[in-house]
């Protein structure tokens, strides 16, 4: 009986494919919005869409994201993307 000879297979060429899709996913989960931005909402920084007055976030966005904005009346955390920035 002869038993099928199994090549090797580089740990290399298992390790780049799976690294490449982690990235993509690590990517596209960070840069992708978790919701739709409203139409006034023109300014994209780091794919995320904001109102213009970004810069100044305490007295542009609070209305909508609350005074600390980690929500307020829409539930879109400010620091879900921008982290500490703020």
């Amino acid at each position: 009986m002869r038993y099928a000879q199994h090549k090797e297979v580089p740990l290399k060429r298992i390790l780049t494919p799976t690294v490449a899709a982690l990235a993509l996913v690590f990517a596209v989960a960070c840069g992708a919005s978790r919701y739709d931005a409203p139409a006034d909402h023109t300014e994209s920084q780091e794919g995320a869409m904001h109102k213009p007055g970004l810069k100044q976030p305490k007295t542009n966005c609070s209305a909508c994201h609350g005074a600390d904005l980690n929500g307020g009346k829409n539930g879109v955390s400010c620091f879900e993307c921008h982290k500490q920035k703020w």
